[in-house]
């Protein structure tokens, strides 16, 4: 009996959290983000994210410029995937890409802020400078090791850019709708954000649809009258195809964390996370990385098995893979990306995540 009732709220466990996962972040951030994902794809000129973000782009450039532009993202571990493998897609380099992946959820602006309040000005610094610094980490090694296959997919788009596979409407198409086609995208990140960002601390959810049917619908007008027919359905084809790639997974993966958050025992957790040793970071980096946070609710949560016990450094090895990696987020950047990548991107961020915040925190919280 006591098996089956375990069973039960197990399942009821991955339930909720699909309920939750849906009525709170489908509409106002997985919605902008795809289709931010899909305008990537189809208007932002492809010279442009080869000249800035690409194989052959300097890293002392490109690296900096992919950590700088995700710190304005108030994006979670899911949301950023379609957002960073639109820019791939388009053209970017893979240490970029995944740069964004990373740091995006781990050092938003609104997180670091977030976590200032909660937490403290020590904690928030300390996050910061962890994200960034491990940032550079994570961009070399997935370059170096995929640099055999970066150099041919980098040999492939430099053919396709000078071919141009539209003839002479290929400039055509960077002169006029590229111009458009900004404006476009920086409306659907002015989307994605305004939620996320006025809608902190609103008691009802119902006041961040508002905030976000309000730029949606500004966004949907301006489509309407700045675009063809043929671009908008190219466009909606494209924010589909990475719907159909990404969103079933994370379904699944949020089913899974929930299950595991109703398996897992809270006083287990708190009696080994105390301390700023390295095996308790380390396991509070792996909680971290295979549970879902939404954005913002990792330090509330971290606050919460602080005041439980939980050591420093444990507590910002949890703010930097909670945000960062989830077991959704694993699932879906192993379909975007390929395993190979997906495996050597998570062995090295939990490393670095659990060796940035051992060191940090043995020398702020001696």
């Amino acid at each position: 009996m006591d098996l089956i009732n375990a069973v039960i709220n197990a399942i009821m466990g991955g339930l909720y959290a699909l309920e939750d996962y849906v009525a709170y972040h489908v509409l106002t951030c997985l919605v902008p983000a795809f289709l931010l994902a899909g305008a990537i794809t189809v208007f932002l000129s492809r010279e442009a994210i080869l000249r800035y973000l690409g194989s052959t782009s300097r890293k002392a450039v490109s690296f900096p410029l992919a950590a700088a532009s995700s710190m304005g993202l108030a994006v979670c571990s899911c949301t950023v995937i379609p957002i960073a493998a639109g820019l791939y897609r388009r053209g970017s380099s893979i240490g970029p890409a995944f740069i964004i992946l990373w740091t995006a959820p781990a050092s938003s602006l609104l997180a670091l802020v977030y976590t200032r309040a909660i937490l403290g000005m020590d904690m928030a610094l300390a996050r910061i400078v962890a994200a960034l610094s491990t940032a550079v980490v994570v961009g070399l090694v997935m370059t170096t090791a995929f640099r055999r296959e970066e150099a041919e997919r980098a040999s492939r788009l430099a053919k396709s850019s000078s071919s141009g596979k539209s003839g002479g409407e290929g400039g055509e198409r960077t002169t006029i709708i590229g111009l458009r086609g900004f404006v476009l995208i920086i409306l659907l990140i002015a989307t994605l954000l305004i939620p996320n960002y006025l809608g902190v601390g609103r008691p009802y959810f119902p006041d961040k649809v508002v905030l976000f049917l309000v730029p949606m619908a500004v966004t949907s007008i301006y489509a309407w009258r700045a675009f063809e027919g043929a671009s908008i359905k190219e466009w909606l084809r494209e924010t589909l195809w990475f719907v159909r790639l990404i969103f079933p997974l994370m379904l699944i993966g949020v089913f899974v964390v929930g299950i595991i958050k109703v398996l897992l025992p809270e006083e287990w957790v708190h009696a080994w996370l105390g301390g700023n040793a390295l095996f308790p970071t380390f396991l509070a980096t792996l909680i971290g990385a295979v549970t879902y946070f939404a954005t913002l609710t990792e330090a509330p949560f971290v606050h919460a098995l602080m005041t439980l016990g939980m050591g420093p450094a444990p507590a910002l090895g949890l703010l930097l893979a909670g945000p960062g990696l989830s077991a959704p987020n694993m699932i879906a950047i192993a379909r975007v990306f390929g395993a190979k990548k997906a495996v050597v991107y998570i062995l090295t961020t939990v490393a670095l995540a659990t060796v940035t915040a051992y060191i940090l925190g043995n020398i702020i919280w001696r």
